[in-house]
Formats: structure tokens, C-alpha cells, sequence
């Protein structure tokens, strides 16, 4: 059960997107975007006008990264946690956005999104499954980070919602990939790949996943995308790559 139904204001702290022109409330304890949110709105290749659906929102921010690129979209959110739910909302209206955010289940949605078809959905699944043995010391956070659905039930309700053609964008571990292409089998196609390193040589933990509803087309595996140049991560010599600059502070959309 979830205790804190809604944040504070003295729990939260503003945090910047896409170089300043985005400040986005999120709680000073718990769960917090960060650059694999940017990514995920970036790499969506949704059109002016067109209608998305955030899976597992959090506090919206890639749901307002996304429509900071794109104009005139209608957005949509859904979380399990009231508070972040809440948060979203408060954050959208903050913002001048419109979103309509749903308190709810992916795997079990709730019935006012039964209804609704979109042209996009995004989701940043949580990226580890309960029992993990690393757990964060915050509720909220360890609910975000880990679920005891696996990736199948996100990739069924992205696809019931989806109206056909449309796109769903991904992002989650490297290890998941198996799991999510075996989900999307038969069903969704036109599937590309862009595998996210730190560095050049480094391996690739983490993937972007963009698949079309009842496309055929084969299958892409990209070029990894390299977030850091030299030295290590964190450090003021280790900026990002050009390509990575772009994305999160410049606001560009992530092509592949």
C-alpha cells in the first residue's frame, strides 16, 4: 500500500531538462528522471497533432520532454503510485500543459483508458523484477525500479492502445530484449534497435526499442549511441558526446 498519497512541496525539488527549458518538480526522496527519460521522448517519432500515451509516467517528465519538440499533442499518462500520478498533474498544469493522467495498473488498466487509442506510446519499464537483490531505501523508487510483471503485460497494453500503425518507443536493460521481441512477435514490426553505451568500446546495458503496430518490415540493429567522450563518468572532464549534447540539453529528436 502506497502512504503518501500526494508530495509536499517541501519534498520536492525543481530539477532542468533539455538545457533549462524544462523545470520539472520531482520528489528530493524517491524515484527521479534522469537522462534515459530525455532519450525516450526523444527517440518517440511522434507528429504535431498526434496523441500519446506515457506508461509508468512518474512525474511526466518525458511526456513534457516530448511534447517541449512536438507541438499540439494530446498526452496521456498512467501510474501505479497516486502520488507520482499527482505529481504529473500538478507538474502538467504548472507547465500550461495539458495531460491527462490515469491512476492505475498497466498491466490492469483502468477503465477510462479502456477507451482511448493513441498514435504513441512510450514506457520506461521498471528495469529490474522483485526479488532483485539490490532494493533502493525509498518505496517509491524501489516501485519504480522494480515490478513483479515482466515486460510482456507493458508490451500487451501498448499494443491494445495503440491504433494501427502506430509506434511504440522503449526503453529498458539490454538483457530484456529477448523478452520484449518475443512480446512484440507477430504483432508489431519495423522493429529498430539502438543500444545505449557509456563510452565508445564500452558494452551497451541499456536499448531503445521502437516497433510499429502490424508492420512486417525486418528487424534493425543500430549503431550504439555513446553518451560520454573521455575520462569517467561524472567527472567535469567527461562531457557528453556531441551526439548525446543534442538530445539532452539541445532538445533534438534522437533519429535512427
Amino acid at each position: 500500500m502506497i502512504q503518501n498519497l500526494t508530495f509536499s512541496i517541501e519534498s520536492l525539488d525543481s530539477h532542468e531538462f533539455l538545457g533549462g527549458r524544462l523545470s520539472v518538480m520531482q520528489p528530493r526522496k524517491g524515484y527521479r528522471s534522469g537522462a534515459d527519460t530525455v532519450l525516450l521522448a526523444a527517440a518517440c517519432p511522434a507528429k504535431p497533432g498526434q496523441s500519446v500515451l506515457d506508461l509508468g509516467c512518474g512525474a511526466g517528465v518525458a511526456a513534457f520532454c516530448l511534447a517541449a519538440r512536438v507541438e499540439r499533442l494530446t498526452l496521456h499518462g498512467i501510474d501505479i503510485q497516486p502520488a507520482y500520478a499527482d505529481l504529473a498533474r500538478r507538474n502538467a498544469s504548472a507547465l500550461g500543459m495539458a495531460m491527462t493522467v490515469h491512476d492505475g495498473d498497466v498491466a490492469a488498466v483502468p477503465a477510462s483508458l479502456r477507451t482511448i487509442s493513441v498514435d504513441q506510446v512510450i514506457a520506461n519499464p521498471p528495469y529490474f523484477e522483485t526479488g532483485a537483490s539490490t532494493a533502493p531505501d525509498d518505496s517509491g523508487k524501489d516501485r519504480a525500479f522494480r515490478a513483479d510483471a515482466p515486460v510482456g503485460p507493458w508490451v500487451d497494453t501498448a499494443l491494445r492502445r495503440l491504433k494501427p500503425g502506430g509506434w511504440l518507443t522503449m526503453v529498458h536493460r539490454t538483457e530484456r530484449l529477448p523478452a520484449l521481441l518475443a512480446a512484440l512477435e507477430g504483432r508489431a514490426g519495423a522493429i529498430a534497435v539502438l543500444p545505449l553505451a557509456a563510452r565508445a568500446g564500452s558494452v551497451a546495458d541499456r536499448i531503445i526499442l521502437r516497433a510499429r503496430k502490424g508492420a512486417a518490415a525486418p528487424l534493425t540493429l543500430h549503431t550504439p549511441f555513446v553518451m560520454h567522450g573521455v575520462g569517467h563518468h561524472g567527472d567535469s572532464g567527461d562531457p557528453f558526446s556531441e551526439r548525446a549534447e543534442g538530445v539532452l540539453r539541445g532538445g533534438e529528436a534522437l533519429k535512427f
